[in-house]
This record gives structure tokens, C-alpha cells and sequence, in this order.
């Protein structure tokens, strides 16, 4: 055994690895691929990914790529955390939301999440969810000198706050240890309502209580930064911070312009968050967040203490999924440990169900034991800043950071987040946003596992009671899934209708080795837009026409390999022509031998990369007889 000298790293041994050296290796690998890079230098960018807000993903980081230190957690910029501590000793506050309109089931269901580890409270009340006046017995049982309460009552918050102070003075809770915050968020609410008219009035009454609350209750802050309507309108992560630091300067603005000191009115803030699937975007978003809100009070004034951002996640509704919602429980999973780690305060993580109506019991139950078994049994608080000195998660961070920046910037010039709203900037450009990522979740190249990619078309579906639907009129609220969803929507109705769901018929060409990537890519593909699957296998075409004409299908599909199609798609495509097929596909780009396709039959290409949402519209409307529209199969720009 090699005894090394103390002090002598262990890799002394090794010769030292340049970067040149892994680029000719990758180089090498994509050359035996198929692809040809020109250099090493060509190989990597091969495989650097693009994100959103012009960001970009590398293959590689080393420490020549690491930015300025992010300085130590609990200090400024608060990159690593707002406390010294982080997490580590108790754990980040697991927030659990509640808007059922019933009194009753809302306080047994308050009361079986206080019992089994929930550290706070969430209540949407008004029309998004509980009576105001309800609130007292929605709360019936609960100690809330140990339970903190945060509101959201949308306009009624004032009404909301006063049953708040109400029943502290009711229960004798000490001031000093009465914790929550009213929810007061005149901007959020123009937001999602697009009203103006109320902005001022309502800004002027939330002043009002956050003095009230600086000067009575020092541990509840009265107004929350929401930066979901953005989120959920489709907002890229740069928009999303950008939007909640306008919104902060304009609440700091006003707060110190009522008499309260830059500290005082920094207290009274509280900033709201997506978390989502995306674990190393949203680690970066939370760490970015506190940086920028670092700096917004750095040239404020305010003290070092004071300029901690309180940050709470609340896992992404846009990721959430009425079909196969089981699957949410692997999204919020991992959207709950990137809050986590990227330094969160507090977190709520939604019911898988929730995209569905109001949660059951058993749904609430996995949303809190989500956060224990992170918490309790993996012990991910017990590391401060865990993701800290990852030189991709530093870059990304700092990348980021500069581009929210960006944008904020860009809102204050057009005169605050209030005359944002008011003249569309702001939903113009998430508007732009999110069709840009529309296209691709449509091409797939966004998947969405159990809806676009690997859907279960005799799932049983959950049936949820309708929760309230909340303000609207505003930006709008968008999902992932929605398009496809819309699809499948129109497939159940069709097998409501008669009894069967549209059917397309796979003609698999060859033996199972040279067909089955092209067969389950086309079933996959067929299956995201509620369109079932049959077929057969083989090479004789007067055999397809039979089983094509007994299936009862009117459209058919040709999988198979390049080699086997040139042998036998044509003849193929001709018989199930003339068996009656009225439009017949094939799975894959057809290049060259294109024309010769068309010429024996083949009206169109399915292949990775195409418009799927347009593709299957246009096939459920060519199936079930409800549209002419056959225009997405037969163009390969716009094939999936």
C-alpha cells in the first residue's frame, strides 16, 4: 500500500487532467454516434443544454468557472441562506394550504396536519376558499401562540386581519408570540384580477397593518410578495424574481413613505415562490432570489439583519397534472427537496390531486409526509446550504440572478410593477413566455411523463369535489399539460358517446427487432392524444388489409426500419388503401424516398421532434368524424 507524506493530496499520484483532454474524448464518443463536431471545443457545446431566460447549461464546470464568492450563510448577499444556521435545527417550516369552503372539514383537516407535522398554516379564505367570518372555527383547537398563520383573502385581507387580532386578544395570546402573516398583496391581486381601480386604496390599507403589526405584533408580517400569478401565467424563473422585486421596491416604497424605517418595513415583507421538477433551476432561483433582495436593501439603507429575505416555496401548479396524478407525487417530491435545499424558510407542498379539485384526506397526508420523510428520514436540513460550492449551481445562480436583474430593471423603467400591469408589459412578455415553451411541450421535447409520454388511456380517473375557482380575469393560469389533457378530454367523450375509443391501426413491418422502437414510439405518440392502439406484425400486405379491415379502424401507421420500409411500405400502404384506410402514416422522416412513399399511399411522417399536439388534433378530428383538419399529418414540419 502507498503511504502518502502528510499533507499530500491523494490525486498527487495522478497526472493532471486538462480540459482539452475531456473535450477530444467526447469528441471521440459523438463521432462514433454518428454526429461530427468539428473539435473538442464544437463537442462540448454539443451537449450543453438550453434553459430558459437565455441560459445554458454546460457539460462541464470546473473552478475557473466559479463567480465571485457567494459570501457565508447568514451574511450578505444571503446567497447560502438567511441564517447562520440554516435549517439544521429545527428543520424548514412545513406549510400546509387549506381552501375548502367548508368551516367544518377545513379545522378537522387543520387540526389532523398540526397533529402529524405541520409546523404552519396556510388558509385561502373569501372567495378563493373559506368564509372570512369562518375563520375563528376553522381554527377552533389550535394554539396559535405555537402555530403560525398566514392568510390569503385576496381583497378581504383587512377583514381577515381583523378576525386574526380578534382572536388573539380572545385566546390571550401574547403578542410576542402571535407569528403568520396577513397576506396583504394589492399588486398580486391586480395581477391575477387585472383591476386597477383598487390598487391604491388597498396598498394604503395593507400600510396600515403592516404599522399596526410593527408596532403590536413584532413576529407577523402583513404583506406577502406572490410571485405565483407570474409563475403560473407561464413566467420564465428570471420573470418570476424580477416581478416579485418590483413588486417588493413598490411595498418598501410605500411602507417607508408611511413612517416606517427601511428595517422595520423589510419585516413586514414575505416572499412567495414556485418550486418545481426542475431541481437545479429552482436551488438557483431561491439562492438568486435572496442575493437580489440583498442588494435591493443594501442601497436602501437597511441593516445587515434586516435584509434576510423571508422566502416561502409552494411546489409549481404549471407542473401539476389531472391525468395520472400519481405522478405528482415524484414532481412535488423533488420540487420539495430543491426549495429545501436552496434555503426556503417554509414550504407547502400541493396535494398530488390538487390540479383535480379540493385534496382528500389521504392526498394531504402524502403532501405532509413528503416533507417529513425529506425532513426526519433523509435528513436534508441537517447541511447548511448543501448545493453551495457546486460550480454549476454557483454559475447558474449568478447567470440567473444577472438576467432577473435584468428585468426588473427594465419594469422600473416603465415605471414600477404597478404601470407594468396596468400597460400589459408584464403579460405581454410572459405571454411570449409561455408560447415559446408551448411549442415544446407540443414537439415533446418537454415531456411530460404519464400525459405526453408514457399515458395509461384506461387509467381509472380521480373525482374531486371542485374546489373555488378564485380571482381571475387577470394573467392567466396555464399547466404543462393542459393541451394534451384537452385531447384525451375528447377522446372520453367519444367512448362515452360510442362505447369505443378512436382506434388507429399499427401495420408493424418485419419481426419484433426492426419494428419495436418505431411501434412503441407510435403508440406512445398515438396513446398522449386518447387514441388506442391495435395492429399486427408481419410483411405480407394482403394479411394487413385483413386485420386492418377487421380492427375497425379508419386510419393505420407503418412502423418498421428504413430497410424494411423500402422493401414493403409501399406495397403495404397500397393495400391499406384500397381495404378503405383513409389516411395511412408512417413512423419515422422519410429523407429521400419520400415521394416514393406518397406515391403508393402514405399521406404523412410521424417522427421525434413534430408538432404531437397538432398531429393527434388532427387525427382525433379525422376519426371520430368531428373536422376536416388533416393538415398536421401531412406536413413533416409539423409531424411528432
Amino acid at each position: 500500500m502507498n503511504v502518502l507524506p502528510e499533507g499530500l493530496p491523494l490525486a498527487a499520484e495522478f497526472p493532471a487532467a486538462h480540459r482539452e483532454q475531456w473535450q477530444q474524448l467526447v469528441e471521440g464518443v459523438l463521432r462514433k454516434s454518428g454526429a461530427q463536431p468539428a473539435d473538442g471545443a464544437a463537442a462540448e457545446r454539443a451537449l450543453t443544454t438550453e434553459l430558459p431566460d437565455g441560459l445554458r447549461a454546460r457539460p462541464l464546470y470546473t473552478a475557473e468557472d466559479a463567480p465571485t464568492p457567494p459570501g457565508y450563510p447568514g451574511f450578505p448577499p444571503f446567497v447560502r441562506g438567511g441564517r447562520p444556521q440554516g435549517s439544521t435545527v429545527a428543520g424548514w417550516d412545513v406549510r400546509q394550504r387549506h381552501a375548502d369552503p367548508d368551516r367544518r372539514r377545513t379545522n378537522e383537516a387543520v387540526l389532523a396536519d398540526l397533529e402529524h407535522g405541520v409546523g404552519s398554516l396556510w388558509l385561502e379564505l373569501g372567495g378563493a376558499g373559506l368564509p372570512v367570518s369562518a375563520l375563528p372555527e376553522a381554527l377552533t383547537g389550535v394554539y396559535l401562540d405555537l402555530a403560525a398563520v398566514s392568510l390569503d383573502a385576496g381583497p378581504e385581507f383587512g377583514a381577515a386581519a381583523a378576525q386574526l387580532f380578534a382572536l388573539y386578544e380572545q385566546r390571550e395570546v401574547s403578542p410576542g408570540a402571535a407569528a403568520g402573516n396577513l397576506g396583504a398583496d394589492p399588486l398580486g391581486l391586480q395581477a391575477r384580477t387585472g383591476e386597477t381601480g383598487r390598487t391604491a386604496a388597498l396598498l394604503a390599507e395593507a400600510t396600515a397593518l403592516a404599522a399596526r403589526c410593527a408596532a403590536e405584533y413584532p413576529g407577523v408580517r402583513a404583506l406577502t410578495v406572490d410571485a405565483l400569478p407570474y409563475h403560473e401565467a407561464g413566467a420564465s424563473p428570471a420573470q418570476e424574481l424580477g416581478c416579485s422585486l418590483a413588486t417588493g421596491v413598490a411595498y418598501l416604497r410605500a411602507l417607508t413613505a408611511a413612517g416606517l424605517s427601511v428595517d422595520a418595513a423589510l419585516g413586514q415583507l414575505e416572499f412567495r415562490y414556485a418550486a418545481d421538477a426542475d431541481q437545479f433551476l429552482t436551488i438557483a432561483k431561491f439562492r438568486a432570489a435572496r442575493r437580489l433582495w440583498a442588494r435591493v436593501a443594501e442601497v436602501s439603507g437597511a441593516g445587515a439583519e434586516a435584509s434576510a429575505q423571508r422566502q416561502h416555496a409552494v411546489t409549481s401548479r404549471v407542473m401539476m397534472t389531472a391525468r395520472d396524478p400519481w405522478v405528482n407525487m415524484l414532481r412535488t417530491t423533488v420540487a420539495c427537496l430543491a426549495a429545501g435545499v436552496g434555503g426556503a424558510d417554509a414550504v407547502t407542498v400541493l396535494p398530488f390531486d390538487s390540479a383535480l379539485g379540493l385534496p382528500d384526506p389521504f392526498a394531504r397526508r402524502i403532501a405532509r409526509n413528503t416533507q417529513s420523510v425529506l425532513l426526519e428520514e433523509s435528513h436534508l436540513a441537517r447541511v447548511v446550504d448543501p448545493a453551495g460550492g457546486s460550480w454549476y449551481v454557483e454559475q447558474l445562480t449568478e447567470e440567473l440572478a444577472r438576467a432577473a436583474w435584468a428585468w426588473f430593471q427594465e419594469i422600473e423603467r416603465a415605471g414600477g410593477q404597478q404601470a407594468a400591469l396596468g400597460s400589459g408589459l408584464v403579460g405581454e412578455r410572459i405571454a411570449a413566455t409561455w408560447a415559446e415553451r408551448s411549442v415544446k411541450l407540443a414537439r415533446r421535447r418537454e415531456p411530460v411523463t404519464g400525459v405526453s409520454e408514457f399515458p395509461h388511456l384506461d387509467e381509472q380517473p380521480l373525482v374531486r369535489e371542485p374546489g373555488p375557482a378564485g380571482p381571475g380575469g387577470g394573467l392567466p393560469q396555464v399547466r404543462r399539460a393542459e393541451a394534451y389533457e384537452a385531447l384525451r378530454d375528447r377522446s372520453d367523450a367519444h367512448l362515452a358517446a360510442t362505447g369505443a375509443r378512436p382506434t388507429l391501426f399499427l401495420a408493424s413491418l418485419g419481426t419484433a427487432s426492426a419494428h419495436t422502437a418505431r411501434t412503441t414510439f407510435a403508440a406512445n405518440l398515438f396513446q398522449a392524444g386518447g387514441i388506442a392502439t391495435t395492429g399486427a406484425e408481419g410483411t405480407d400486405a394482403v394479411a394487413f388489409a385483413e386485420a386492418f379491415t377487421a380492427s375497425g379502424a379508419t386510419v393505420a401507421c407503418l412502423c418498421s426500419s428504413d430497410a424494411l420500409y423500402g422493401e414493403h411500405a409501399g406495397a403495404v400502404a397500397a393495400a391499406l388503401k384500397a381495404a378503405g384506410a383513409r389516411r395511412v402514416l408512417l413512423a419515422g422522416r422519410p429523407g429521400e424516398q419520400r415521394a416514393a412513399y406518397e406515391a403508393a399511399g402514405v399521406d404523412g411522417f410521424v417522427a421525434a421532434g413534430g408538432d404531437a399536439v397538432a398531429t393527434l388534433a388532427g387525427l382525433l378530428a379525422e376519426i371520430t368524424g368531428a373536422g376536416t383538419d388533416t393538415t398536421s399529418s401531412t406536413d413533416e414540419s409539423k409531424v411528432a
